[in-house]
C-alpha cells in the first residue's frame, strides 16, 4: 500500500472517530495532474524527481531516461528506480531510449557520464525491474493511454520525446505541457567548446530532437540559462538542507550536494533542473514571455545547438527572472515533508 493510501485511511479513521465526516461531492477532490519525467539523470535530475515526486498536484506516470546525455542507460534506470523506491512512491514505469542522438554526434564526454559503478555508491535501495517497454514506447503509451492531457518535464536531450512525437504525431494533442530545462535565448551558452560558445548541453546533446518538438506544435515552456543563471545552489541552502534531514529524501539531497560542495561553494552550481520543475508546480516564480525561438541542428556548426530567437520560429514561453529564494523554500518543504 502507498504512502498516499495510508494517510487517506487513517485520515478517514480519524474523521469517523470525532463525527466530524461529511460527504464531499466529487467535483470538490481534484485530482493531481499526470506528468512524464524524461531526464539524462544528472546530479540536479536527482533534486528535481524527488520534487516531484514529493508534490501530491501531480502523478508521476513514467520515468524516461534519455542516454544522450549525463548517464548511461543502465546507470540512469537504477537510479531513477532507486528514487522512487526511496521516496516509497509506488509502482512507477522506468526505462532507457537510445544512446545515439537523432542526428550528429554530440555526446557529452565520457568521463563526465554517469556509470553503473557511481551508480551504485549512491546507496539508493533496490527499485526493482525496468519496463519491458523502451522509453518511446512508454512515453507514447502512456500518453495514448491517458484520460487526461499529460505533462511532461523534460530534463535532458530530447531524443525520447521528439522520437515520440516524430512517431506519432497525434500525440501533441494531449500533452498539456512540456516543460523544458534547456537552452540560452539571450545569454551565452554552456561552454560546450571555444568554437560554440551559444548552446547549452541539453540541447546541444541532440539538436535535432530538440527542433522536432520545438516544431510539434506542442506547447512549450523552455527554462533556459538566461533564468537558471540567476538561481545557484548557495552554501546557505546546503546549510538549510543540513538542519532538515528528518526524510530519507532530506538525506540523500544532503549527501548529495556535499558531494559537489567545492562547486557550490565557488558559485558554479545552479538549480538547473529544479528550476524547470519549480516552474511547472508554481509558474509564478519566474516570468513567462512568449518568444520566437528556432533551434540550430547543424553538425559541426559553430551555432549547432543554440536555441536562437527569430522572428518566424515556434512560439514558445521563456521563463526568465527566477524567485530562487521561494524556489529554495519550495525544495525544501517538499524533500523534508
Amino acid at each position: 500500500m502507498s504512502r498516499t493510501i495510508v494517510q487517506m485511511v487513517l485520515l478517514l479513521c480519524v474523521a469517523f472517530s470525532v463525527g466530524t465526516f461529511s460527504f464531499a461531492s466529487p467535483a470538490a477532490a481534484q485530482s493531481p495532474r499526470p506528468v512524464i519525467i524524461d531526464t539524462d539523470m544528472a546530479l540536479d535530475d536527482w533534486l528535481a524527481i524527488l520534487y516531484v515526486l514529493k508534490d501530491p498536484d501531480f502523478e508521476v506516470k513514467a520515468i524516461t531516461v534519455t542516454g544522450t546525455g549525463f548517464a548511461y542507460c543502465d546507470a540512469g534506470v537504477h537510479i531513477a528506480l532507486g528514487l522512487v523506491a526511496l521516496t516509497e512512491y509506488g509502482d512507477v514505469p522506468v526505462s532507457c531510449g537510445s544512446e545515439t542522438p537523432l542526428l550528429g554526434e554530440n555526446a557529452p564526454p565520457a568521463e563526465w557520464r554517469t556509470n553503473m559503478e557511481a551508480a551504485e555508491a549512491l546507496g539508493l535501495p533496490d527499485g526493482g525491474e525496468a519496463s519491458e517497454q523502451d522509453a518511446v514506447a512508454l512515453f507514447s503509451s502512456t500518453v495514448a493511454e491517458s484520460t487526461e492531457n499529460v505533462t511532461v518535464l523534460a530534463l535532458g536531450p530530447l531524443t525520447n520525446v521528439a522520437a515520440a512525437l516524430d512517431a506519432d504525431s497525434s500525440l501533441v494533442d494531449k500533452i498539456e505541457m512540456v516543460y523544458v530545462m534547456g537552452g540560452a535565448v539571450d545569454v551565452p551558452g554552456s561552454g560546450i567548446s571555444e568554437a560554440n560558445v551559444t548552446a547549452e548541453w541539453n540541447i546541444y546533446c541532440d539538436p535535432h530532437a530538440a527542433r522536432l518538438v520545438f516544431e510539434s506544435g506542442a506547447p512549450i515552456t523552455l527554462v533556459p540559462l538566461d533564468a537558471t543563471n540567476e538561481a545557484p545552489i548557495t552554501p546557505e541552502f546546503l546549510s538549510m538542507i543540513e538542519v532538515n534531514q528528518q526524510t530519507p529524501e532530506a538525506e540523500f539531497v544532503y549527501t548529495a550536494l556535499t558531494g559537489i560542495a567545492e562547486s557550490i561553494e565557488s558559485g558554479g552550481y545552479y538549480f538547473w533542473d529544479p528550476l524547470a520543475a519549480g516552474v511547472m508546480t508554481d509558474p509564478d516564480i519566474v516570468t513567462l514571455t512568449e518568444r520566437d525561438v528556432t533551434v540550430i541542428d547543424i553538425p559541426g556548426h559553430a551555432e549547432d545547438g543554440r536555441t536562437k530567437p527569430v522572428g518566424n520560429g515556434p512560439e514558445i514561453w521563456v521563463a526568465t527572472a527566477p524567485d530562487a529564494s521561494t524556489l529554495a523554500q519550495h525544495l525544501i518543504d517538499a524533500w523534508t515533508s
